[in-house]
């Protein structure tokens, strides 16, 4: 139990001390983490391509569905808690047929795969609202190419699923903001690397630390064994160094200061 005690003592002694260096260089920290939020916001600001988000929103209500040969009956409720119906809307829009089609009646600038990677889709919160999103650098182009989808997909949508009725509740309009990047998050990130980093160096430098410079160091860290003798520092006078005891009248006898029957000596 006593040993116990005693290991306990000691860390807790080391995590003071751990913190009393952390105090010593904060300064260093507070650098660091200005440097970091400082290259965080120049790259986000400057190297970073501003992309924004057009999002439309369309309600899908299906009574009766048939599948091939198979027909599902959905009630409204039904629909609003089924997530599996929404995601084949997605795997709709997202096809090849479907995106060809839009590339070609609107005339868009881009491939298959480059619109692919630009639009997302998914339910609301989980309900029948279906959210359909274009990303792109260019704000008028996000809206245009999902208002393109919206002339194309209804109809995809109730030819594929019979039954299926689709009402568009909010047409796409070009976003004012970006949504990407987010300067103050990136800003804020940067100084909490900064941090971290220099805070990690200043820890890994105090456990590597092992250096003995005081008395007190030995005596907490080697507790069974007694310290036989302590060497002073010599070279201050203040605390009884080599010249201590002598005073001005060793430095009056020293050559050079005075020959002791009160001529001076030139110099």
């Amino acid at each position: 139990m006593a040993n116990i005690q005693q290991n306990e003592n000691v860390d807790e002694i080391d995590l003071l001390k751990l913190a009393q260096a952390l105090w010593n260089r904060v300064w260093v920290i507070i650098i660091c983490a200005v440097i970091g939020a400082g290259i965080a916001f120049s790259y986000s600001y400057f190297l970073i391509t501003p992309q924004y988000e057009a999002t439309a929103l369309l309600y899908v209500n299906n009574n009766d569905i048939s599948l091939g040969n198979t027909k599902l009956s959905i009630s409204s409720g039904d629909l609003q808690a089924s997530t599996g119906l929404i995601d084949t809307y997605t795997v709709i829009l997202t096809s090849r047929n479907t995106l060809e089609s839009v590339i070609r009646d609107s005339q868009l600038p881009f491939s298959y795969t480059q619109l692919k990677e630009k639009v997302s889709a998914g339910s609301v919160n989980n309900t029948a609202v279906f959210r359909i999103t274009a990303t792109d650098k260019d704000p008028e182009m996000a809206a245009h190419i999902v208002n393109s989808i919206l002339e194309i997909l209804p109809d995809r949508i109730s030819t594929i699923v019979e039954g299926s009725s689709v009402e568009i509740i909010d047409f796409a309009v070009p976003p004012v903001k970006p949504s990407s990047p987010n300067i103050m998050k990136n800003t804020l990130i940067g100084a909490l690397l900064g941090i971290v980093a220099s805070s990690a160096v200043i820890i890994l430098r105090f456990l590597m630390d092992s250096i003995i410079r005081d008395e007190e160091y030995l005596l907490e860290t080697y507790k069974d064994i007694p310290v036989l003798t302590v060497i002073p520092d010599l070279s201050n006078e203040d605390s009884g160094g080599y010249y201590y005891g002598y005073g001005k009248s060793y430095d009056k006898a020293r050559p050079g200061n005075n020959t002791g029957n009160g001529s001076k000596v030139s110099k």
